[in-house]
């Protein structure tokens, strides 16, 4: 096995993952994974999971694809317009690839655990809600799962194993926390895509050294509004 490399956000900006791909010379024997949301809002949704299912990538669930599945499952719920675009692009490959996606996903031979947004600390997570793991950005008061921006970030408080790597709660910078990374850096608002590359059987390094094990590229432009 060569490396694995975990991709942040991508919303269908697949010019920016081709690029990222090529900046990390992805190629034979490496493992490609994300961390959801791979299409809506972006352009090319299409391409990103023909691209995704050509390499045989993996990766779990996000809030968007959980959108698509509800909206596909009752067409006269109210989507968004983001939402309808995708739903109409995508054709049968394409939506078997989402409807098999998983809530989480174990990389043991790093230590990982990939989910889309995060999850409550202290809680198995065969016991997390499905709704934590494709929503959360906080936590309230009380320690409850909180869906809204804020400073109290679940992954400050996380501090168990297996490290967890996310995406979903887009800022300028990685959230870098002692046992979990967040990957989403805008790459649909005119951001970044970011990615994190580690060697066979490496781990996510101390928060120090990590933001050297993650390599990103800009986009070529905003394809959406906050």
């Amino acid at each position: 096995m060569g490396r694995t490399i975990i991709v942040g956000d991508v919303h269908g900006c697949r010019d920016e993952l081709r690029e990222l791909l090529d900046h990390v010379g992805f190629g034979d024997g490496d493992r490609l994974v994300f961390v959801g949301d791979l299409v809506v809002r972006g352009t090319y949704p299409r391409d990103v999971l023909d691209l995704a299912i050509r390499l045989g990538a993996r990766a779990v669930r996000g809030n968007h694809e959980d959108r698509l599945l509800r909206a596909r499952a009752d067409p006269s719920k109210r989507m968004s317009a983001a939402t309808a675009e995708t739903a109409a692009a995508l054709g049968p490959r394409h939506w078997s690839f989402i409807e098999a996606l998983p809530l989480w996903l174990d990389l043991p031979e790093h230590g990982v655990r990939v989910v889309h947004a995060g999850v409550r600390p202290g809680v198995p997570i065969e016991r997390q809600s499905p709704r934590t793991l494709m929503y959360v950005r906080c936590l309230d008061a009380y320690g409850e799962p909180d869906e809204q921006r804020g400073d109290a970030l679940w992954g400050a408080r996380y501090h168990e194993a297996p490290h967890i790597v996310f995406g979903h709660n887009a800022a300028t910078d990685p959230q870098i926390h002692p046992a979990a990374t967040g990957l989403d850096t805008g790459a649909v608002y005119g951001g970044r895509l970011t990615a994190m590359v580690l060697a066979e059987d490496a781990s996510p390094a101390p928060p120090a050294e990590r933001l050297a094990t993650l390599v990103s590229v800009p986009a070529r432009r905003p394809y959406a509004g906050r």
